[in-house]
């Protein structure tokens, strides 16, 4: 059997690991971990599932690659516009933005909770996402540290980690009671910033 790693790629082969995903990816949001199986997949794909094998090894390597693939759906573009915000005032402008589009209804919401449970249950999806949350801290860290050049890295690091986890927090809690008070919470923490108001 050829080893996947060596399985050279073509552009046809990448559009149908790609429909495979995607395919993955909206059953994971409409079902859960146990809607996506190979046949499901293959079916909304328009496919055959014998083509999950050749592409992934099979059903295990699929989940994989639908993890990362919903990973990076998921977290990247909060972390890019966080980045991007000039200092934590407009950060906190862009988290108020995006939560209230994160209720418990929508697939992105349901996705990132499929997402969770996945990573508690297997190992194997736990280091993606360990390792995707990990990199999403450096680069808040790093940003930080551009912006408050007498922070040491350990301070860097750990107002990072809160960040990333009152983010996750608040998404988690505004998925479960669409009524938290998020105006609230940001409101609070704008106080809290140093600058106007202080």
């Amino acid at each position: 059997m050829t080893n996947l790693a060596e399985r050279p790629n073509s552009p046809r082969g990448d559009r149908r690991r790609d429909q495979l995903m995607e395919a993955g990816i909206a059953l994971l949001s409409e079902q859960g971990w146990p809607g996506v199986t190979a046949r499901a997949v293959a079916e909304r794909a328009g496919t055959n599932p014998g083509l999950i094998h050749y592409h992934f090894g099979g059903l295990p390597g699929l989940h994989a690659a639908i993890f990362r693939r919903a990973t990076d759906q998921l977290v990247n573009p909060l972390v890019e516009q966080l980045l991007g915000a000039g200092d934590e005032r407009a950060a906190l402008a862009t988290v108020r933005t995006l939560l209230p589009r994160t209720p418990g209804d929508e697939p992105a919401s349901r996705l990132a909770a499929e997402l969770i449970t996945g990573a508690t249950r297997d190992p194997a999806l736990g280091a993606v996402l360990r390792d995707e949350l990990r990199r999403a801290r450096r680069q808040i860290a790093d940003r930080l540290g551009l912006l408050h050049p007498g922070w040491s890295p350990a301070e860097s690091i750990g107002i990072a980690t809160l960040i990333v986890a009152a983010i996750d927090g608040l998404m988690l809690h505004h998925m479960i009671d669409g009524e938290l008070p998020v105006d609230e919470a940001l409101a609070v923490t704008e106080r809290l910033l140093p600058g106007e108001g202080t």
